[in-house]
């Protein structure tokens, strides 16, 4: 089969060959990071379905049905899916330390030679401060990666 025979075979079973296009794009998908071919996929599904109803539309004009549906879909999908910028709105996935600044917590590990332990929620962080006994109330003052530095409750 030659490339001639392909194209011949691609513009006679046009619905088929977009959606091949778009199972081949989603399953691209579920195998690579990101989200793009989910779109593109989405509108080869378009272009599929446009085929099938109005097969004597052609090949350029299911192709140009194809290009302006993956335009809008991954314009839709950056708007109101990933925020303005295409960024994701949830900028602080990795400063949930920072949140903490200010709350008073139990220390659970006494503080010697300035590091002991506090309790956060149901969790244990590690903490840097005036030597304290358990069961001390302490202030966090700054979030320094895993470590809040802290200081007495009634300090402050």
């Amino acid at each position: 089969m030659d490339l001639n025979d392909l194209w011949t075979f691609i513009t006679d079973h046009q619905g088929a060959a977009w959606m091949s296009l778009a199972l081949l794009l989603l399953a691209g998908e579920m195998l690579l990071p990101g989200v793009y071919l989910l779109w593109l996929g989405v509108a080869a599904l378009l272009a599929s379905s446009v085929a099938f109803i109005l097969p004597d539309l052609g090949f350029p004009l299911h192709g140009t049905v194809f290009a302006l549906s993956a335009i809008v879909s991954v314009y839709v999908a950056n708007r109101f899916f990933y925020g303005r910028d295409g960024e994701p709105d949830d900028n602080d996935l990795n400063k949930r330390g920072e949140t903490y600044v200010g709350q008073i917590f139990e220390v659970i590990s006494p503080i010697e030679n300035g590091r002991g332990a506090i309790r956060v929620g149901d969790g244990r962080w590690l903490a840097q401060g005036p030597d304290a006994d358990i069961g001390t109330r302490m202030r966090v003052t700054r979030v320094e990666g895993t470590l809040m530095i802290v200081e007495p409750a009634d300090a402050g």
